[in-house]
Formats: C-alpha cells, structure tokens, sequence
C-alpha cells in the first residue's frame, strides 16, 4: 500500500474512536506513518497528531493565529505549517518557529497495545 500524501486525513477506516481507563484510542499504530498529519476529534476537540522520527506528537487542532486547522496544513522536516498564513510550528514541541514566541496547546499522546491514544481536558476514558 502506498502511503498518502502528507496531511492526509481521509484515509477510510481509521477514525475509530474507542475509550479506555487511560485516554481514547484515535487510531492503529500502523495508521500513523512517520511524517504523516492525522486529524481526529476527541470530546468535541480537534486533535492533530503526527509522527516525527519515530515519536508521535499530538497538539489541539488549531494554529495559534486564527485557529485554522493544522491537520489541513502540511508537515515537512519536523516543521508544521499553516495552510492559511504560512505560521510555522516545531511538530516536536509545538513551539512557533515563524513567528517565535507562540506555541501550541499539546495533548498527551501514548503509543501502546498497538493503538494510539490520547487524553484531552478532563478525559480520564
């Protein structure tokens, strides 16, 4: 199978949201391929999460300028863009890079029994 093109987050199949006592499983671990944006929603949140050298980061959906969806964005080197306004965010810390001095909200993320979980808010599963 041929993976997608980064930002690509209408695969069919994975949305599948599924509550535990640690947080929600958004996707298969195999789903989340390195480099890759995936956008989920996870008690009313927008989630955007990637995978940069083998860690995945998780953030709220949204760029700190106008709070467009970074999902829709694109991920290139380590650094996430806004489609908007062309903001650029470090996808490992979520740090603005341009403009410096914003930063986005993270969300726990886990990788584990080969699903990816998050916890958002007060979402203890």
């Amino acid at each position: 199978m041929t993976p997608p093109e980064h930002g690509d987050a209408t695969r069919p199949g994975h949305h599948e949201v599924v509550r535990d006592t640690a947080g929600t499983r958004v996707a298969d671990d195999a789903e989340l391929w390195e480099g890759d944006l995936l956008g989920v929603e996870v008690a009313g949140v927008p989630v955007v999460l990637t995978r940069v050298d083998g860690v995945v980061c998780a953030y709220v959906d949204r760029c700190a300028h106008l709070r467009v969806r970074l999902s829709e964005g694109r991920l290139d080197g380590g650094v996430l863009t806004c489609r908007a306004h062309h903001w650029c965010y470090d996808a490992t810390t979520g740090n603005g890079i341009n403009p410096r001095g914003v930063a986005l909200e993270p969300v726990a993320a886990e990788v584990r029994d080969g699903g990816v979980f998050v916890v958002v808010g007060d979402d203890d599963g």
